[in-house]
């Protein structure tokens, strides 16, 4: 065989000879050998193998390598796209600048390679994946594109040479198909075999198609071989079928048929037998042809035949089918693949899309002709893919594949065109979605139950309840975007028709029933389904729709919509079985098709032109379509007045989502819009008694006190009063779509979210509802939202309080917006919760108070309206109609006779109505009426309809029906009985008798009834009345009527105007409020702002000035100042208010003096308690208090409120937080924070820390040096050292510990673990854990203390040592000895070993334990008073670094050292130092004696000049008897500091050049002789300088190096260094004195410090010179200097075994250290943003997903990753105890934020990065530019160092060891 030895040659050479032979004119043989080798290659039966990809690729290039023919291929890409395709997940950008459709996205390269400055663009975290558009200019703008698609690479490139990739054009048609023929053999019904096979068979060919994924990114040229393959139907015969012979490929074949079978396809061939040759492709009207009666669905009973899918609809309501004939069965079920493609993608929808077949197909997008190929053969599959979907199980992945692929073909208007016209593509998706809505519909049961025939889909099933149907819509909106084809769709009749029964499906779906006994079990959560279903399926392709018709030439359209809609909706009454009234107390919020209508019509009106009237329906139409809307309107204020709390809370739910910013625009806008149109041509009586009716309250609306509601309960019936007013004030005000600009709505948009509260640009963006096509992104009006913004709103930048809360930048309306444009009936339609509405109110209030406009509780100010549309002018009529009239006197009279259930608000909102009615007149071209022949009931009450008339007619008389218990039963009888007593004279009767026929009746239901028979009668005259069916108007009678109603007349004798004057005079309180000569200087202008007085006021106001007449009546009114006598039966009532009035102001007053009381009381205990605070109070606490006090300390205990002092039995102790800290060995030597790095390049070295350096001090110690020698030579506590502080208050140790016990038991308590010792303070709620207790103490020794001595140097130094040798008596056991009562085992000594262990407890083991045997006493020694240290150091860097601010600094918050102090000591002295080795010898006696055996020892003892002086300071301190004088820490401090300065001179003269040495130490051998030498700096330098030059090397190691530092020194220069090098040293002392005696610490500038702090620490000699201070004046030797040196510096010279260069970096001591600082972080995030989040993890080598980074080091860790866990514990918490001691400030990359770790508990901080608006944005949601904002970051790093998160942070939980 040849195959067989061609298979045996290698690879290479067999290529390039094959290669040769087919290049022939006659390449026969060629084609044959290639044909029998690739047959056994890819032979499928063997399955996938790597060796028959490695022959692919050699048979490809040819010959050459592979790697080469791939740069070959590349150099001819002629694409002049990017078409990078990326997966979910994946950080690409969006630029609505540059963008033409609103899809429009591009991966980072080409973002950052293309110019958007200024644009509007943010990054996005892709959902479903995508495709860079880059180069692409049919959808974005070119000016957009990078400069690598800049260039129109396709004309330069040179064509591609015939041979190059002859090869592939051979070999690849063979691959594919071998792809092809695995798929088909892998392939099983997901029902016979588990999804894992597929997975399996996806796996083993995932080597294969990531090679075709490798080819398509050769570039053009191998993209045009691949396209001419995949579309060339010729190839796929001849290799599909399989040849005669090949038995395989038939098998394999027939298993491709059988899977088409299966999926429910049929191919076209067998159709075509059939005789039905209606095939897709050859009818463009196939979808259409067979439309049968669509909306009359005819229904089957599911039972009949068993439901497919064996799902019965969710809570076993049956399911619906519809009839087949609605579509053409070819669209569903009709497939046929002509070539590989086809194939390719069928197989790709089979598999469920795996990613990288749709990676693959994405891939070849650039490729022209592969796109339209591509998009027909998607679109051709499209109804498969739906039905796929249906039954996946992953329908949430498949989802975002499927989205992911056709987001990249429709987005393109071109293309989309193109499909439409030629694949019915808008057949196809329409007939698609009623396809898969119909598989979930369910019998509506709304209006009439049993009878229902309309069809709704059923929220509850899968298909709604996850959204499954979302690709499909979201396809469908993104092709109705393009003009061309939604213009396409509006002219196609059919169509539309297809697409209203496709909304009638979702019209009254999510029925609610009002439960009316129990509470409902089970609280569905359909809701949240039903109005996505309805935004998502219906209102955004409405709005796609509407977009286009925009201009007076698509008329046409609107009007066919219309058409449609109405048509639509008839069907629907008729369905339903709705007569005129709707069923009680059921409610869906789901109208799709009135919204539909409502939405064309007012886009038509408003933008084309059109009559409204040639759009609108007959009368009884529009009585029926309101109806509905109505209902939802009533039912709203049900809701809130608890009507429907049976129902739970999701009802409230549904009522919130209804007017939500992103629903209101496509739910209640158009509802109120609908329902202005019918107000405006329906009859004005009938409407508004409509209202009253369908919000129930029509039993109130009566005259009589008393009343019965067969409907509402007693405490329901106000909020539905203030409902029905509120909602037709709403309806006669709102004005967004009856004339207001875009503009307009844009600005009252956003006056009225501003007016509610601050808010900051992103939420009022999200709370503005947009023009919801989703993909807009634009908001209606042509000026932009930033400009609008900046004309309504000031800025108020992100301020930070002190709080610790985090402001974000917030924008707050301007001044005069609050003057003149805040309208309150905007507020109350755009609030979802009704507490907003106060809010704004309050904000009012707050506004007026401010600028002095008014100082009570003011009314909604009432604004004036834009003029109407001349459409809608019928819409005042509702104002002036006697009906309202009737009802707005009833309610004034009811307000002013105080009857129950009447409220502030519903007096508000009658009048609002009242000045509406006076603002808007009815034009006086009156239409005829015509004449009624019934006597109208309500005729008698009002001469005509006009407001302003009707004002001022008095009313006399009024029948009432009122129950018999009533009052005025009572006293009619009253009236009675006086009548029979005295003769009745025959004319009083006769005029009681006229004022019965005077009396006026009112019935509301009656008025309506009466209406609306009328307006039927007018529409069919023909109709005979008896045909109509009986209206249902029994319901709303009372059952069985309780108590008996009877008929009264009561005498009223009042008009509008008399009733708003005595309700003036009611609210001002006062009689004749209005004087005669208020009336003369009205002005209705001034009254803008103010409460119910001022209302009135200005109603009154405009009624004089619009009519004489009014004014006339007003001055009669007024007139009669003789005080106005109500009519008799008011006055109790009247006396009644007033004394409630008068009550009323008496417990004001009487709350006001409680208050004043309570705030005195309060104001004086602040005071005690800020007096613990204020530092100034420090001495009160101190022991060492300045003046003598006689008495002891006295402590507040707060908890049990005691005070006392802290004794033996019972002590006191401080509430202390102790804490970790890593703060200190954070610092650094320079000025400058380290950067954070952001490229490859930079790095940060952590070696020069203060931390880093002590710790190589320390071991180059140990490895020389005695160990506990070394142990007291340095401090530790650099990292992880423990820091105490406190809030200053106190508390008795048995009251914490009862404290704690009942924390213990109360388990509410979160957010610190009490198990730990943690709790707050009982007083200011600050977090601690221990309790330090204050040593009992008098304070009479202090003046002993403070005495000034006069004893020599010598002696002092004697004392000293002899209390030192004091303590070496005790032995280190500390057993009970009477001498000293400290050591007495006292409560107040186990307290103090207890906090002793809280501190060992606070920091982890390997920051205690230095020594070489832990736990020795050496090591713990050290501990000890490196805690000391630790504090000291601390305060300092929080007073700034140095002592100039004195002691009033702020940051040395309450201290608690002196305690600390004398816990430590306590603790201390139990250890003893032996006094063979006590340094304090070795400072201040020459010991040339001991030198023979000091040199015995292997290690010897740590020289003088290498130990740390402070460490020494406080060793001394902590290890002396206290109360220690203070002349004895005098002498302590004179004696170190000459060591200190000793130091100094050697650190410097190290630094010199050898020559510079040799100058100075000649210089001072002169001067060695002089008196005073020892004061001089010059002479002891020299003397250092000689000495250590006996030593052998330490001057020559880096002598060389030195030299080069040119820098001379001059005596000055050596003087700054000195004073700079003895600063820490005494700063520390100078402390550390403050704390132990109480001295005060005067400030001072930075240059005196060194002066200032020798003189408080006595080192200043009394007769120094006033000139410059030297620093080595401050020196006291004890005995000869010289000799003193000498011997420190012998110490150094005796160690024989140390090498030079570590003895010289000992004796190096530099402590200066810059204060901590946090990494310095990039102003712009993106930098920070594109490093590292790709950046791989050093542990794992993958991406971490949510990686982040430590501020304080910098390093790189992985948040949660499990790749990085060390004994469960993961990387973010094991690095915080690595770098902060359980301390970790980290910024997430992927969020922005940063969280802090402290200990076992976390924090989120918030962010440091603010967009331009001041915001931040968490998780990066928005992905606007992100600024450094350096504010933050400063109170970050300042929260850092005070150690303060536990106190200022508030929300802290367990991290359980998983960050």
């Amino acid at each position: 065989m040849m195959a067989a030895s061609l298979l045996r040659r290698d690879k290479k050479s067999t290529a390039a000879h094959l290669k040769a032979d087919l290049k022939r004119t006659d390449n026969s043989s060629g084609l044959r050998q290639l044909q029998e080798l690739l047959d056994s290659v890819l032979n499928p039966e063997r399955g996938s193998e790597p060796e028959a990809l490695e022959w692919c690729k050699w048979l490809l290039a040819g010959g050459e390598g592979f790697d080469e023919f791939c740069r070959n291929v590349r150099s001819y890409d002629n694409a002049t796209l990017c078409g990078l395709v990326w997966t979910a997940n994946f950080v690409a950008y969006r630029c609505r600048t540059c963008g033409i459709s609103p899809c429009m996205s591009l991966c980072a390269e080409c973002f950052n390679n293309g110019d958007h400055t200024g644009h509007d663009f943010n990054m996005f975290r892709s959902q479903a994946g995508g495709a860079c558009d880059c180069g692409d200019g049919n959808v974005m703008r070119e000016s957009g594109f990078c400069s690598r698609h800049r260039l129109k690479t396709g004309e330069n490139v040179q064509l591609v040479p015939r041979d190059l990739l002859l090869m592939s054009e051979m070999v690849l048609p063979r691959f594919i198909i071998t792809i092809i023929q695995y798929l088909r053999d892998g392939y099983t019904e997901p029902e016979s075999a588990a999804d894992r096979d597929l997975q399996k068979v996806l796996q083993q060919l995932e080597p294969h198609i990531s090679f075709l994924e490798e080819l398509t990114k050769m570039g053009g040229a191998m993209r045009t071989v691949l396209t001419k393959i995949l579309t060339n139907q010729q190839t796929f015969k001849e290799l599909s079928m399989g040849q005669e012979e090949n038995v395989y490929a038939k098998k394999n074949y027939e298993k491709y048929l059988s899977a088409l079978k299966s999926s429910g396809l049929v191919s076209v061939e067998e159709r075509s037998t059939g005789g039905a040759a209606a095939g897709a492709t050859e009818s463009p009207g196939g979808a259409l042809s067979l439309l049968g009666a669509t909306a009359a669905a005819v229904l089957e009973d599911s039972s009949k035949e068993e439901d497919q899918d064996g799902l019965q609809g969710v809570g076993q309501r049956k399911r619906v089918k519809l009839s087949s004939s609605t579509k053409d069965p070819s669209i569903m079920d009709t497939l046929k693949h002509k070539c590989f493609l086809e194939e390719l993608l069928f197989w790709t929808i089979k598999y469920e899309f795996p990613q990288k077949m749709v990676t693959f197909l994405l891939n070849m997008l650039p490729d022209q002709d592969y796109k339209i190929t591509f998009t027909k053969t998607f679109v051709q599959h499209y109804a498969f893919i739906m039905k796929t979907l249906m039954k996946s199980h992953e329908s949430d992945t498949m989802s975002n594949r499927i989205v992911h692929i056709s987001v990249q073909l429709f987005s393109n208007e071109e293309l989309a065109r193109h499909v439409t016209e030629e694949c019915q593509l808008l057949d196809i998706m329409v007939t698609v979605l009623l396809y898969m809505m119909e598989s979930c519909l369910i019998k509506s049961e709304l209006q009439d139950e049993e009878n229902n025939r309309h069809v709704v889909v059923n929220c509850g099933e899968a298909l709604l309840k996850n959204n499954t149907y979302w690709p499909l819509v979201s396809d469908f909106i993104n092709i109705l975007s393009h003009q061309s084809v939604a213009k396409r769709f509006l002219e196609d009749h059919s169509l539309l028709l297809l697409w209203m029964s496709f909304v009638s499906f979702f019209q009254g779906m999510n029925l609610n029933k009002r439960e009316l006994n129990e509470h409902v079990e089970f609280e569905s959560q359909t809701y949240y389904a039903a109005f996505a279903a309805e935004l998502e399926a219906c209102a955004q392709p409405m709005w796609g729709l509407l977009t286009h018709c925009k201009v007076k030439e698509t008329h046409e359209y609107t009007k066919t919509v219309v058409r449609y809609c109405l048509e639509t909706l008839q069907m629907w009454f008729d369905a339903i079985g709705f007569v005129d009234e709707p069923a009680l107390n059921q409610l869906t919020f789901h109208l799709p098709l009135h919204r539909y209508y409502a939405m064309f019509l007012s886009k038509g009106v408003k933008c084309q032109g059109l009559d409204l009237d040639s759009l609108l329906p007959d009368q009884e139409m529009l009585m029926k379509i309101m109806v509905h809307p109505l209902q939802i309107q009533a039912s709203l204020s049900e809701i809130h007045s608890n009507m429907w709390v049976r129902n739970g809370l999701q009802i409230k739910g549904q009522a919130m989502t209804y007017v939500q910013s992103h629903f209101c625009n496509s739910m209640i806008d158009p509802d109120i819009y609908l329902l202005q149109v019918c107000a405006s041509r329906l009859d004005p009586d009938y409407f508004i008694s409509s209202v009253f009716e369908r919000f129930k309250v029509v039993d109130l609306l009566t005259m009589a006190s008393q009343h019965q509601n067969a409907v509402l309960d007693s405490e329901q019936e106000r909020p539905m009063l203030e409902g029905a007013l509120t909602f037709l004030v709403l309806l006669c005000s709102l004005r967004i779509h009856l004339g207001m600009s875009d503009d307009e709505i844009l600005r009252a948009e956003m006056v009225s979210q501003l007016c509610m509260n601050d808010r900051t640009h992103s939420s009022l963006l999200d709370l503005i509802p947009e023009n919801p096509n989703p993909k807009s992104g634009v908001v209606p009006g042509s000026c932009s939202f930033e400009e609008m913004l900046s004309a309504v709103a000031d800025f108020k930048a992100p301020v930070f309080e002190p709080g610790g809360s985090m402001q974000q930048g917030m924008y707050t309306p301007k001044a005069e917006v609050w003057e003149k444009e805040f309208d309150p009936i905007m507020v109350i339609l755009r609030t979802v919760y009704r507490r907003d509405v106060q809010s704004a109110m309050d904000r009012y209030a707050a506004f007026l108070k401010q600028s002095g406009m008014h100082t009570g509780n003011p009314w909604p100010p009432y604004k004036e309206r834009t003029p109407l549309h001349p459409s809608y002018r019928g819409l005042v009529r509702l104002l002036h109609c006697k009906t309202l009239h009737i009802v707005i006197f009833t309610l004034l009279y009811k307000i002013w006779m105080d009857h129950q259930n009447m409220s502030e608000h519903v007096l508000c909102m009658v009048l609002y109505l009242i000045e509406l009615g006076l603002d808007n007149q009815v034009q006086e071209d009156k239409v005829e009426e015509e004449p009624c022949i019934e006597e109208h009931c309500h005729d008698s009450w009002f001469p005509g309809t006009s407001l302003l008339s009707n004002l001022h007619h008095v009313i006399n008389f009024v029948r009432v029906r009122v129950p018999e218990t009533a009052p005025e039963v009572e006293r009619k009888r009253e009236r009675e009985r006086e009548r029979e007593t005295p003769p009745s004279t025959s004319s009083e009767n006769s005029t009681y008798g006229q004022n019965l026929r005077e009396a006026q009746v009112f019935s509301l239901v009656a008025e309506r009834r009466r209406k609306f028979q009328e307006i039927i009668n007018r529409s069919n005259h023909e109709a005979s009345q008896a045909a109509r069916p009986k209206s249902s108007s029994t319901r709303w009678l009372p059952p069985g009527s309780p108590p008996q109603l009877v008929t009264e007349i009561l005498e009223i004798r009042e008009s509008m105007l008399s009733l708003l004057v005595k309700l003036h005079q009611k609210l001002s309180a006062k009689q004749n409020s209005l004087s005669l000569s208020w009336l003369a200087e009205v002005d209705p202008a001034n009254h803008s702002h103010g409460d119910g007085i001022t209302a009135i006021e200005r109603i009154l106001a405009k009624a004089a000035t619009r009519s004489r007449h009014s004014k006339r009546c007003l001055q009669d009114i007024c007139g009669k100042v003789c005080p106005p006598i109500p009519p008799k039966k008011n006055s109790p009532g009247d006396k009644k208010s007033m004394d409630k009035e008068e009550r009323r102001q008496r417990a004001r007053e009487r709350q006001q003096k409680l208050l004043a009381e309570f705030a005195s009381r309060q104001k004086s205990f602040m005071e005690t308690a800020m007096d613990v605070e204020s530092p100034e109070s420090d001495a009160v606490m101190d022991v060492g208090s300045s003046e003598p006090l006689d008495s002891e300390v006295l402590y507040d205990c707060v908890i049990c409120g005691q005070s006392g002092p802290s004794t033996e039995d019972r002590p006191t102790g401080l509430v202390v937080l102790l804490q970790a800290s890593s703060v200190l060995g954070h610092r650094c030597r320079s000025d400058t924070p380290k950067r954070l790095p952001t490229t490859d390049e930079e790095q940060i070295y952590p070696e020069d820390t203060c931390g880093a350096t002590h710790d190589v001090r320390l071991s180059i110690m140990q490895r020389y040096f005695k160990d506990s020698s070394c142990l007291q030579s340095v401090s530790i506590g650099w990292d992880g050292g423990v820091y105490v502080q406190t809030c200053g208050h106190t508390l008795h140790i048995d009251c914490h510990k009862s404290y704690m016990e009942s924390l213990r038991n109360d388990q509410v308590l979160q957010g610190f673990s009490v198990d730990k010792g943690e709790f707050t303070c009982p007083l200011c709620r600050q977090f601690a854990n221990s309790v330090l207790p204050c040593r009992p103490g008098r304070c009479t020794e202090a003046g002993a203390w403070h005495v000034p001595s006069n004893k020599s140097m010598a002696t002092l130094v004697k004392e000293v040592e002899d209390l030192q040798e004091q303590l070496g008596i005790f032995p280190v056991s500390g057993s009970v000895k009477q001498k000293d009562p400290i050591l007495v085992e006292s409560n107040l000594s186990k307290e103090m070993e207890s906090v002793i262990k809280d501190i060992k407890n606070t920091t982890q083991k390997k920051y205690m334990d230095y020594g070489k045997n832990p736990g020795s006493p050496d090591n713990d020694f050290l501990f000890m008073y490196s805690v000391a240290r630790t504090n000291l150091e601390l305060e300092l860097v929080h007073r700034g670094g140095n002592l100039c601010s004195g002691g009033a600094s702020a940051a040395a918050k309450r201290s608690c050292l002196n305690q600390l102090f004398h816990v430590l000591a306590m603790h201390m002295r139990l250890y003893s130092i032996d006094s063979a080795y006590n340094p304090w010898t070795r400072l201040t006696q020459s010991t040339q004696s001991r030198e023979p055996e000091f040199c015995d020892e292997e290690h010897p003892e740590v020289p003088m000049l290498f130990r740390d002086v402070p460490s020494l300071l406080i060793i001394f301190i902590l290890t002396m008897p206290h109360p220690l004088r203070k002349e004895h820490f005098t002498c302590v401090v004179k004696v170190l500091y000459s060591l200190q300065y000793t130091q100094a001179l050697v650190a410097l003269s190290i630094r010199f050049s050898r020559e510079e040495r040799r100058a100075w130490s000649n210089a001072a051998a002169a001067k060695k002789n002089t008196p005073n030498s020892d004061k001089s700096w010059e002479a002891l330098l020299g003397h250092v300088i000689s000495e250590l030059t006996k030593a052998k090397d330490v001057y020559d190691t880096n002598s060389e190096d030195s030299s080069v530092s040119s820098s001379v020194w001059s005596p000055q220069s050596i003087e700054f260094s000195l004073q700079k090098i003895c600063l820490p040293f005494l700063r520390l002392s100078c402390l550390l004195q403050h704390h132990l005696y109480g001295d005060s610490l005067p400030g001072c500038p930075v240059d005196e410090e060194f002066p200032l702090l020798t003189g408080c620490l006595g080192l200043l000699g009394s007769g120094q010179s006033a000139g410059p201070l030297s620093s080595a004046a401050c020196l006291k030797w004890n005995i000869n200097a010289f000799d003193m040196i000498s011997q420190w510096c012998s110490e150094v010279m005796g160690l024989s075994d140390t090498p030079a260069q570590l003895s010289v970096s000992l004796l190096v001591q530099d402590p200066q250290w810059v204060a901590p600082r946090l990494l310095q972080l990039p102003d712009n995030y993106n930098t920070i943003f594109q490093y590292y989040h790709r950046k791989s993890c050093s542990s794992c080598n993958k991406t971490p997903k949510d990686p982040a980074l430590c501020l304080v080091c910098g390093a790189f860790v992985c948040l949660k990753g499990h790749c990085c866990k060390q004994q469960g514990v993961c990387e973010c918490v094991l690095h915080s105890q690595h770098c902060g001691a359980a301390t970790g400030i980290f910024l997430l990359i992927n969020a922005s934020v940063i969280i802090i770790i402290r200990g076992h508990r976390f924090c989120l901080w918030g962010s440091v990065y603010l967009d331009a608006h001041g915001e931040e944005d968490r998780d990066l949601r928005r992905g606007k530019p992100l600024y450094l904002c350096e504010e933050r970051y400063r109170v970050l790093e300042q929260q850092w160092v005070s150690h303060t998160f536990d106190h200022i942070n508030k929300r802290w939980g367990p991290h359980y060891n998983g960050l």
